[in-house]
């Protein structure tokens, strides 16, 4: 590498290496040297800067190397962080799932009464319905043992039952939420759950009931409450409505959700889902519809205390009246003139449909309590409303829909309370 050169310019030269690292994702460590003469007193740095061309582009490659492999670097390092998160979630997926199934399908040492997580949600939330089921049947034994047979073995099975019912809303509970975290639930899974929380709630309403002795109360002095504006609590009659020509409904009614208090009941036929509805949606005002027909009502009752509504009507002209705590308010008429009451319907309290039986959206639910709603299939008096609202005893029942508790079927979590319409005004 050394040659013979001129004296008098040059007293030696020094042979300086640039080192050029020529690196790939693939292949590292290989260097390619790259080497030049400069004089024995000049500063390398300086003679290097001096250099033109080759020099000062193998530089500029240099740097751009180098660059690259620190960006290179800070990639692997990520890339190493995400394989330990991403490795540290399968262990504790894999902790947490449950032994390979043995012979038959079943998995050892499991006792397979709340179902199998591995099987899809639907099945195992049906599993639960038909479990709990067993238990509501068992308890409507219950009732019927303990009103014969007012014993210490009554109030034992009592409480043996209560402490299973416990047991298994705390299963149901536990088995629900790991079924969140392995998979999106569908519709129809969410209504299933809704039907399981649904036993689970009226299950315990009935022990309480039991345990207290409640069991001689009248059958009508219950409210209904729905504490939350959803689009699947409410509850439903267990038959329909006859075919009327006029018709009076009367209800205790309290509230102060905004805005608009929601839908207290709605009746729907095949064809028609506003067969008769009361409604206050929004900012606007109480409404009743027939047959999909509008009245507007002219009730203040968004205020939290009890109010007693009545609204009378008769297919010859749409005659309407309309009564608040045993005050007419007004009454018109052409609302829905000539068009009876259709038989064969659902009638839902707490919510408005747009299909029969269902179609629920939330923001038309019915926020409040609700109670002694009664229909008839004539036009009240007005000394019968007022008996009414004044809870006089001589009011009359509804003759096609009486406020009775084994009439109605509560859902979704809505709940059922003693109510007493006048003790309960203030």
């Amino acid at each position: 590498m050394t040659g013979t050169m001129d004296g008098s310019s040059w007293k030696l030269f020094l042979l300086s290496c640039l080192v050029v690292a020529e690196s790939s994702a693939q292949d590292f460590g290989q260097t390619q040297f790259i080497c030049t003469s400069v004089p024995k007193d000049m500063d390398l740095c300086t003679a290097t800067m001096q250099n033109s061309g080759p020099a000062e582009d193998l530089k500029t490659t240099v740097m751009q190397l180098r660059e690259t492999v620190l960006q290179q670097k800070e990639t692997i390092m990520n890339q190493k962080e995400t394989i330990r998160e991403l490795t540290s979630k399968l262990s504790r997926c894999e902790s947490q799932s449950l032994p390979a199934a043995g012979p038959g399908g079943r998995r050892p040492g499991s006792k397979n009464t709340m179902g199998d997580v591995s099987r899809g949600t639907t099945d195992t939330l049906a599993q639960l319905g038909q479990t709990l089921q067993t238990l509501k049947q068992r308890l409507e034994n219950l009732e019927q043992y303990s009103r014969g047979n007012n014993t210490v073995q009554a109030n034992s099975l009592k409480d043996l039952l209560q402490n299973k019912i416990d047991d298994m809303e705390k299963q149901v509970l536990s088995r629900v939420n790991t079924l969140e975290e392995t998979k999106p639930v569908s519709r129809n899974d969410t209504e299933q759950r809704n039907r399981v929380e649904s036993t689970l709630t009226s299950l315990h309403h009935r022990i309480t009931d039991l345990e207290k002795g409640k069991d001689t109360r009248p059958t009508d002095k219950f409210q209904l409450t729905f504490p939350l504006r959803t689009n699947y609590m409410y509850a439903k009659a267990k038959r329909s409505l006859p075919e009327m020509y006029s018709f009076s409904v009367c209800l205790w009614i309290k509230s102060n959700a905004s805005p608009g208090v929601g839908t207290p009941f709605s009746y729907a036929v095949p064809g028609q889902a506003n067969e008769l509805v009361l409604i206050e949606w929004g900012n606007n005002p109480m409404e009743i519809l027939i047959n999909d027909k509008v009245a507007k009502l002219p009730f203040l009752i968004n205020d939290g205390k009890w109010h007693h509504l009545c609204i009378t009507w008769t297919t010859r002209d749409g005659m309407w009246e309309a009564f608040q705590d045993g005050v007419m308010r007004g009454n018109g008429e052409n609302l829905a003139p000539y068009h009876p009451i259709k038989p064969e319907g659902v009638l839902v309290l707490g919510q408005e449909q747009d299909t029969l039986g269902g179609g629920f959206d939330a923001t038309q639910a019915y926020v409040g309590e609700l109670a002694n709603l009664n229909i008839w299939n004539r036009k009240l008096s007005i000394a019968e409303i007022y008996n009414l609202a004044t809870c006089n005893s001589k009011a009359p029942a509804g003759n096609v829909f009486s406020w009775t508790e084994s009439n109605i079927e509560i859902f979704g979590g809505a709940t059922k309370w003693t109510f007493e319409p006048c003790r309960s005004l203030n």
